[in-house]
């Protein structure tokens, strides 16, 4: 059986229309970006750490031990945290202090909400 011309036309839609997106498609491409960089276990949990800290920053030596990794390997997790724009440093001396750009996070959590 099928249906008429007038029954189709007159057949409710499955979906009302989609609202307007929150994010702007050139929003989209930085966002994915930073959940790439986000996409490493290793990147979250040197993000908890310092969260949990409560001066809010680590020094880059005391994560080695804590994350059972190699120098290098933090070292470069560290590095790709602060090229996404997740991470703040400042040197003092030679040991390296990493804080968290909570206006970047903020971001990424309206992004989700």
């Amino acid at each position: 059986m099928t249906a008429s011309i007038e029954e189709v036309a007159i057949a409710p839609r499955c979906c009302p229309p989609l609202m307007a997106g929150r994010l702007q498609l050139e929003d989209t491409a930085l966002l994915a970006s930073i959940f790439r960089v986000l996409g490493e276990p290793a990147r979250l949990q040197i993000l908890s750490l310092i969260a949990a800290q409560p001066s809010q920053e680590v020094c880059a030596c005391e994560l080695v031990e804590t994350l059972g990794l190699a120098q290098p390997t933090v070292s470069h997790h560290l590095k790709v945290l602060y090229e996404a724009g997740l991470l703040d440093k400042e040197r003092r001396g030679t040991w390296i202090y990493y804080r968290i750009l909570s206006e970047k996070l903020a971001m990424l959590r309206e992004a989700l909400s």
